[in-house]
């Protein structure tokens, strides 16, 4: 939910997605209201729960929920495993939100994917990584040249204009 603060979910809904019956979802939802994490509303018979943005809790609670099961973790596990990625970053809002730009929550993830990996295998990896995150991944490929030598293009202009976060690869001594 720290991920996604702009959404409300069920107590059903939260257990399911966790494996967990909806009395220990309902436990725990009863603990992080109480403690001033989550917000509640009743809408009938359901109770919807969210995080609450305004507190002092919410922005390190939710880069430690972002570094340990957000975009960069699910995006560097999934790319290491990739032959011919030389270099990833993520731009676009995501990343101006993780450098502190203000602004909405994004509603997706852009990568940039520098080499020469399986164009299949590359949308393949995007469509996974956006079940993962509940977010849509956009995945964009450019060859190690163009990277280097691309000053020329808008695109890639405007990429480097904007916010980057380098996912670690560690593929520098390859």
């Amino acid at each position: 939910m720290l991920l996604h603060p702009e959404r409300e979910y069920s107590i059903t809904e939260l257990a399911t997605d966790v494996g967990v019956t909806p009395t220990a979802v309902l436990r725990e939802v009863d603990r992080l209201t109480g403690g001033g994490i989550l917000t509640d509303r009743r809408v009938g018979r359901s109770r919807l729960v969210k995080a609450r943005t305004d507190t002092p809790l919410y922005r390190p609670l939710s880069d430690l929920m972002s570094v340990s099961f957000g975009p960069l973790s699910v995006l560097t596990d999934a790319l290491l495993g990739l032959e011919g990625v030389k270099q990833a970053y993520i731009y676009g809002s995501w990343a101006a939100r993780y450098n502190g730009e203000a602004g909405p929550p994004p509603a997706d993830v852009d990568v940039l994917v520098v080499g020469e990996p399986d164009a299949d295998a590359l949308f393949d990896l995007a469509e996974e990584a956006s079940r993962r995150l509940r977010r849509e991944v956009n995945v964009h490929r450019v060859s190690v040249e163009a990277w280097e030598t691309g000053r020329d293009d808008p695109f890639l202009t405007s990429v480097r204009e904007r916010p980057l976060v380098r996912l670690n690869l560690d593929l520098e001594s390859e």
